[in-house]
């Protein structure tokens, strides 16, 4: 997993989190996780990609999740786009077990 502060490159969000599942059921599975995870603090404020699964987009605009299949981030490549953008380090960068947590600064108002 890869967190990328935005605050300084744009105005629409704080933070891009990019995760990768193996499959596209395994993206469907890590997005359900999110947003079952954050329901009783948050939604989105908008979801694209779920049914196809390749790359969905969880919009909780303070934050952006993408889920990739292997092939989708290589392909978008979002890491080399925002190369300039500060990397947040990840407590216990376990990506392969889906266990990591971001740290780093919150903005006011964020839940």
């Amino acid at each position: 997993m890869t967190v990328l502060a935005m605050t300084e490159a744009v105005t629409y969000t704080d933070f891009f989190v990019l995760a990768t599942g193996a499959t596209t059921r395994q993206t469907k599975a890590i997005a359900d996780g999110v947003l079952e995870g954050l329901r009783p603090r948050r939604r989105p404020a908008r979801v694209e990609g779920e049914r196809e699964g390749e790359w969905i987009l969880l919009d909780f605009l303070d934050v952006v999740v993408h889920v990739f299949t292997p092939a989708a981030r290589e392909f978008y490549r979002l890491e080399a786009l925002w190369g300039d953008v500060p990397r947040v380090p990840v407590a216990g960068d376990v990506a392969a077990s889906g266990e990591a947590r971001a740290t780093g600064p919150r903005r006011s108002g964020s839940a």
